[in-house]
Protein backbone atom coordinates (compact mmCIF):
# COMPACT_ATOMS: atom_id res chain seq x y z
CA UNK A 1 0.00 0.00 0.00
CA UNK A 2 1.48 3.28 -1.32
CA UNK A 3 0.38 6.79 0.16
CA UNK A 4 -0.42 8.07 -3.59
CA UNK A 5 -3.29 5.47 -3.73
CA UNK A 6 -4.71 6.54 -0.34
CA UNK A 7 -4.45 10.03 -1.19
CA UNK A 8 -6.21 9.01 -4.87
CA UNK A 9 -8.58 6.77 -2.29
CA UNK A 10 -9.44 10.16 -0.37
CA UNK A 11 -9.78 12.27 -3.50
CA UNK A 12 -12.16 10.27 -4.90
CA UNK A 13 -14.64 9.98 -2.06
CA UNK A 14 -14.58 13.47 -1.73
CA UNK A 15 -15.32 14.62 -5.49
CA UNK A 16 -17.23 11.82 -6.02
CA UNK A 17 -15.41 11.59 -9.57
CA UNK A 18 -12.67 9.72 -10.89
CA UNK A 19 -12.20 12.86 -13.39
CA UNK A 20 -12.24 15.41 -10.47
CA UNK A 21 -9.81 13.28 -8.30
CA UNK A 22 -7.13 12.95 -11.30
CA UNK A 23 -7.40 17.11 -11.15
CA UNK A 24 -7.09 17.11 -7.50
CA UNK A 25 -4.24 15.13 -7.26
CA UNK A 26 -2.47 16.52 -10.48
CA UNK A 27 -2.05 13.39 -12.61
CA UNK A 28 -4.18 11.88 -15.28
CA UNK A 29 -7.56 9.73 -14.70
CA UNK A 30 -5.82 6.29 -16.35
CA UNK A 31 -3.59 7.08 -12.99
CA UNK A 32 -6.29 7.10 -11.04
CA UNK A 33 -7.89 4.51 -11.77
CA UNK A 34 -4.87 2.25 -11.55
CA UNK A 35 -4.10 3.70 -8.23
CA UNK A 36 -7.23 2.37 -7.01
CA UNK A 37 -7.56 -1.13 -9.08
CA UNK A 38 -4.39 -1.77 -7.14
CA UNK A 39 -5.69 -0.70 -3.80
CA UNK A 40 -8.65 -3.01 -3.97
CA UNK A 41 -6.66 -5.93 -5.51
CA UNK A 42 -4.49 -5.20 -2.61
CA UNK A 43 -7.45 -5.41 0.08
CA UNK A 44 -9.35 -7.68 -1.61
CA UNK A 45 -12.65 -5.60 -1.75
CA UNK A 46 -14.17 -3.03 -4.11
CA UNK A 47 -13.97 0.53 -2.67
CA UNK A 48 -16.41 1.77 -4.77
CA UNK A 49 -19.59 1.78 -6.98
CA UNK A 50 -18.64 2.25 -10.66
CA UNK A 51 -21.37 3.99 -11.41
CA UNK A 52 -22.40 7.97 -12.93
CA UNK A 53 -20.83 8.93 -9.35
CA UNK A 54 -18.33 7.09 -7.48
CA UNK A 55 -19.68 5.77 -4.45
CA UNK A 56 -18.12 4.19 -1.52
CA UNK A 57 -19.01 0.43 -1.10
CA UNK A 58 -19.38 -0.70 2.02
CA UNK A 59 -15.98 -1.89 2.45
CA UNK A 60 -15.13 1.45 1.05
CA UNK A 61 -17.27 3.18 3.99
CA UNK A 62 -15.19 1.03 6.96
CA UNK A 63 -11.93 1.68 4.95
CA UNK A 64 -12.84 5.75 4.83
CA UNK A 65 -11.59 6.66 8.42
CA UNK A 66 -8.61 4.58 8.27
CA UNK A 67 -7.17 6.34 5.40
CA UNK A 68 -8.33 9.77 6.31
CA UNK A 69 -6.33 9.31 9.90
CA UNK A 70 -3.12 8.77 7.68
CA UNK A 71 -3.26 10.74 5.43
CA UNK A 72 -4.02 13.45 8.02
CA UNK A 73 -0.96 11.75 9.77
CA UNK A 74 1.00 12.25 6.78
CA UNK A 75 -0.23 15.70 6.41
CA UNK A 76 1.02 16.97 9.89
CA UNK A 77 4.56 14.81 9.55
CA UNK A 78 5.14 16.64 6.56
CA UNK A 79 4.21 20.09 8.30
CA UNK A 80 6.30 19.33 11.70
CA UNK A 81 8.96 19.40 9.25
CA UNK A 82 8.89 22.18 7.20
CA UNK A 83 8.04 24.22 10.21
CA UNK A 84 11.75 22.28 11.67
CA UNK A 85 13.70 23.53 8.21
CA UNK A 86 11.91 27.14 8.76
CA UNK A 87 13.11 27.37 12.19
CA UNK A 88 9.77 27.35 13.74
CA UNK A 89 11.18 24.39 16.37
CA UNK A 90 8.81 24.35 19.85
CA UNK A 91 12.20 24.42 21.89
CA UNK A 92 16.13 24.39 21.88
CA UNK A 93 17.52 22.55 24.91
CA UNK A 94 21.50 23.19 25.84
CA UNK A 95 23.10 21.42 28.25
CA UNK A 96 25.90 23.45 29.58
CA UNK A 97 28.88 22.96 32.57
CA UNK A 98 28.00 25.42 35.50
CA UNK A 99 30.90 28.09 35.08
CA UNK A 100 30.11 28.35 31.05
CA UNK A 101 26.30 28.83 32.24
CA UNK A 102 27.12 31.24 34.55
CA UNK A 103 29.98 33.44 33.02
CA UNK A 104 29.47 32.88 29.10
CA UNK A 105 26.01 32.08 28.13
CA UNK A 106 24.09 34.66 29.76
CA UNK A 107 24.32 37.31 26.24
CA UNK A 108 24.35 34.51 24.23
CA UNK A 109 20.88 33.64 25.87
CA UNK A 110 19.61 37.44 25.19
CA UNK A 111 20.89 37.50 22.00
CA UNK A 112 19.26 34.34 21.00
CA UNK A 113 15.66 35.02 22.17
CA UNK A 114 15.86 38.30 20.72
CA UNK A 115 15.88 36.42 17.51
CA UNK A 116 13.85 33.33 17.67
CA UNK A 117 11.69 34.61 20.50
CA UNK A 118 8.72 31.85 19.34
CA UNK A 119 11.86 29.30 20.30
CA UNK A 120 11.63 28.36 24.27
CA UNK A 121 15.14 27.76 24.89
CA UNK A 122 15.85 25.41 27.98
CA UNK A 123 19.21 25.32 29.50
CA UNK A 124 20.83 22.86 31.94
CA UNK A 125 23.97 22.79 33.95
CA UNK A 126 24.97 19.71 34.10
CA UNK A 127 28.21 17.57 34.72
CA UNK A 128 30.45 17.04 31.73
CA UNK A 129 29.31 13.64 31.75
CA UNK A 130 25.75 13.69 32.53
CA UNK A 131 25.61 16.91 29.68
CA UNK A 132 26.89 14.17 26.40
CA UNK A 133 24.65 11.23 27.90
CA UNK A 134 21.44 13.34 27.52
CA UNK A 135 22.55 14.89 24.06
CA UNK A 136 23.24 11.29 23.37
CA UNK A 137 19.63 10.48 24.44
CA UNK A 138 17.96 13.16 22.23
CA UNK A 139 17.18 14.96 25.06
CA UNK A 140 19.16 18.28 24.49
CA UNK A 141 20.18 19.34 21.38
CA UNK A 142 23.55 21.08 22.35
CA UNK A 143 26.19 20.29 25.08
CA UNK A 144 28.80 23.11 26.24
CA UNK A 145 30.86 20.55 28.16
CA UNK A 146 34.67 19.43 29.12
CA UNK A 147 35.93 16.81 26.29
CA UNK A 148 35.96 13.53 26.64
CA UNK A 149 36.48 11.90 23.29
CA UNK A 150 35.68 8.50 25.02
CA UNK A 151 31.55 9.50 24.68
CA UNK A 152 32.23 12.56 21.64
CA UNK A 153 33.99 9.76 18.88
CA UNK A 154 30.30 8.29 17.48
CA UNK A 155 30.36 9.31 14.06
CA UNK A 156 27.01 11.42 14.55
CA UNK A 157 28.79 13.35 16.60
CA UNK A 158 29.99 16.94 15.77
CA UNK A 159 32.85 18.32 18.24
CA UNK A 160 34.37 22.21 17.95
CA UNK A 161 36.95 23.07 20.59
CA UNK A 162 35.70 26.36 22.13
CA UNK A 163 38.95 27.23 24.35
CA UNK A 164 41.42 25.63 27.09
CA UNK A 165 41.86 27.26 30.43
CA UNK A 166 44.84 26.29 32.95
CA UNK A 167 43.88 24.57 36.09
CA UNK A 168 44.14 26.39 39.35
CA UNK A 169 44.55 25.76 43.04
CA UNK A 170 41.59 27.31 45.34
CA UNK A 171 42.66 27.44 49.16
CA UNK A 172 42.23 29.66 52.11
CA UNK A 173 43.70 33.12 51.91
CA UNK A 174 45.69 31.76 55.48
CA UNK A 175 46.27 28.47 53.98
CA UNK A 176 50.18 27.36 53.97
CA UNK A 177 49.95 26.46 50.58
CA UNK A 178 49.01 30.06 49.96
CA UNK A 179 52.93 30.96 49.76
CA UNK A 180 54.28 28.97 47.09
CA UNK A 181 53.16 30.15 43.22
CA UNK A 182 53.31 28.16 41.27
CA UNK A 183 52.10 25.16 44.10
CA UNK A 184 54.26 21.97 43.91
CA UNK A 185 52.85 19.18 43.43
CA UNK A 186 54.07 17.14 46.56
CA UNK A 187 52.69 19.58 48.71
CA UNK A 188 49.55 19.62 46.97
CA UNK A 189 49.33 16.12 47.51
CA UNK A 190 49.63 16.49 51.63
CA UNK A 191 46.10 18.21 51.69
CA UNK A 192 42.62 17.21 51.69
CA UNK A 193 41.16 17.76 48.36
CA UNK A 194 37.06 18.90 47.61
CA UNK A 195 36.48 17.50 44.41
CA UNK A 196 33.77 17.41 41.77
CA UNK A 197 30.63 14.81 42.19
CA UNK A 198 30.62 11.96 39.70
CA UNK A 199 29.55 12.73 36.36
CA UNK A 200 31.96 15.61 36.06
CA UNK A 201 34.55 15.48 33.92
CA UNK A 202 36.96 17.70 36.53
CA UNK A 203 36.93 14.70 38.86
CA UNK A 204 37.94 12.76 36.38
CA UNK A 205 40.27 14.78 35.17
CA UNK A 206 41.44 15.10 38.93
CA UNK A 207 41.72 11.81 39.55
CA UNK A 208 43.38 10.69 36.22
CA UNK A 209 46.71 12.72 36.78
CA UNK A 210 47.24 12.33 40.47
CA UNK A 211 46.77 8.57 39.29
CA UNK A 212 49.27 8.76 36.10
CA UNK A 213 52.07 10.39 38.33
CA UNK A 214 51.21 8.26 41.44
CA UNK A 215 50.04 11.05 43.86
CA UNK A 216 47.41 9.99 46.44
CA UNK A 217 44.85 12.32 46.12
CA UNK A 218 43.42 12.71 49.34
CA UNK A 219 38.98 13.57 48.10
CA UNK A 220 37.35 14.09 51.47
CA UNK A 221 34.39 15.79 50.19
CA UNK A 222 31.73 16.31 46.58
CA UNK A 223 30.31 19.49 45.41
CA UNK A 224 29.13 20.76 42.03
CA UNK A 225 29.17 24.13 42.11
CA UNK A 226 31.95 26.86 41.96
CA UNK A 227 30.36 29.23 44.96
CA UNK A 228 30.41 25.94 46.98
CA UNK A 229 33.86 25.10 46.43
CA UNK A 230 34.79 28.45 47.24
CA UNK A 231 32.25 28.54 50.91
CA UNK A 232 33.94 25.40 52.27
CA UNK A 233 37.80 25.97 51.28
CA UNK A 234 37.75 29.32 52.64
CA UNK A 235 37.04 27.73 56.47
CA UNK A 236 40.16 25.55 56.84
CA UNK A 237 42.58 23.20 55.24
CA UNK A 238 40.82 21.96 52.49
CA UNK A 239 41.90 22.84 48.84
CA UNK A 240 40.25 22.45 45.41
CA UNK A 241 41.55 22.34 41.87
CA UNK A 242 39.41 24.47 39.53
CA UNK A 243 39.64 25.33 36.02
CA UNK A 244 39.94 29.37 35.38
CA UNK A 245 36.36 29.71 34.56
CA UNK A 246 34.99 28.99 37.58
CA UNK A 247 37.29 30.58 39.18
CA UNK A 248 36.14 34.55 38.22
CA UNK A 249 34.33 35.52 41.89
CA UNK A 250 36.55 33.58 43.74
CA UNK A 251 39.36 36.34 42.18
CA UNK A 252 37.31 39.20 43.93
CA UNK A 253 37.31 37.23 47.19
CA UNK A 254 39.65 38.02 50.44
CA UNK A 255 39.35 34.90 52.11
CA UNK A 256 40.65 32.62 49.43
CA UNK A 257 43.71 32.98 47.61
CA UNK A 258 44.24 31.14 43.81
CA UNK A 259 47.64 30.12 42.98
CA UNK A 260 48.91 28.23 39.66
CA UNK A 261 50.49 24.76 39.07
CA UNK A 262 54.01 24.15 37.47
CA UNK A 263 53.77 21.81 34.41
CA UNK A 264 53.06 18.40 34.76
CA UNK A 265 56.34 17.40 33.27
CA UNK A 266 57.96 18.82 36.45
CA UNK A 267 55.87 16.47 38.88
CA UNK A 268 58.28 13.82 39.03
CA UNK A 269 61.15 16.54 38.99
CA UNK A 270 60.26 19.03 41.33
CA UNK A 271 62.22 22.13 41.14
CA UNK A 272 62.15 24.94 44.10
CA UNK A 273 58.71 26.45 44.79
CA UNK A 274 58.53 30.08 43.80
CA UNK A 275 57.54 32.01 46.56
CA UNK A 276 55.23 35.20 46.32
CA UNK A 277 58.32 37.55 46.63
CA UNK A 278 58.41 37.36 42.88
CA UNK A 279 62.06 36.31 42.89
CA UNK A 280 61.82 33.59 40.86
CA UNK A 281 58.92 33.57 37.76
CA UNK A 282 55.61 31.23 38.10
CA UNK A 283 56.63 27.75 35.92
CA UNK A 284 55.03 27.69 32.55
CA UNK A 285 55.11 25.98 29.24
CA UNK A 286 53.59 23.56 26.75
CA UNK A 287 52.59 20.98 29.53
CA UNK A 288 51.02 23.39 31.42
CA UNK A 289 47.97 20.86 32.88
CA UNK A 290 44.36 22.46 31.60
CA UNK A 291 41.26 21.10 30.10
CA UNK A 292 39.24 21.92 26.72
CA UNK A 293 36.08 22.98 26.84
CA UNK A 294 33.87 22.21 23.74
CA UNK A 295 30.58 22.49 22.15
CA UNK A 296 29.24 19.35 20.23
CA UNK A 297 25.79 18.50 18.91
CA UNK A 298 25.19 15.80 16.07
CA UNK A 299 25.31 16.37 12.54
CA UNK A 300 21.30 15.98 12.01
CA UNK A 301 20.78 18.39 14.68
CA UNK A 302 22.93 20.87 13.05
CA UNK A 303 21.23 21.13 9.76
CA UNK A 304 18.10 22.98 11.89
CA UNK A 305 18.21 26.82 11.55
CA UNK A 306 18.00 27.45 15.01
CA UNK A 307 20.35 24.93 16.19
CA UNK A 308 22.87 26.17 13.86
CA UNK A 309 22.34 29.69 14.58
CA UNK A 310 22.99 28.95 18.65
CA UNK A 311 26.30 27.21 17.70
CA UNK A 312 27.38 30.13 15.64
CA UNK A 313 26.40 32.45 17.98
CA UNK A 314 28.51 30.37 20.49
CA UNK A 315 31.66 30.46 18.37
CA UNK A 316 30.99 34.50 18.01
CA UNK A 317 31.03 35.07 21.24
CA UNK A 318 33.47 32.75 23.74
CA UNK A 319 36.46 33.58 21.93
CA UNK A 320 36.42 36.94 22.95
CA UNK A 321 35.57 36.13 26.61
CA UNK A 322 38.00 33.45 27.00
CA UNK A 323 41.60 33.63 26.44
CA UNK A 324 42.95 29.66 25.39
CA UNK A 325 44.88 28.54 29.02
Amino acid sequence: MRLEQLQAFMAIADTGSFQQAARRCGVTQSTISRQIQSLEAELGLPLFHRSAQAKLTLPGERFFPHARKICQEWHTAQEELSNLLEGKQPELCVAAIHSVCAYYLPPILRKFCRQYPEVQLRVTALGSDRALKVLKDGLVDLAIVMNNRLLTSNAEMVVDILYNESIQVLMAATHPLAQYDPVPWQELARYPQVVFKDGYGMQRLVQDIFAKYNLTLRAVLELNTPDAFRGVVQEGEMVALLPESALVEARCDPKVAIRSLPPVDQIDCPSTPSPLNGIYPTLAGDSCWNRQVVIVTTSDRLQIPPIQHFWQLVHDFLPSKVAPG
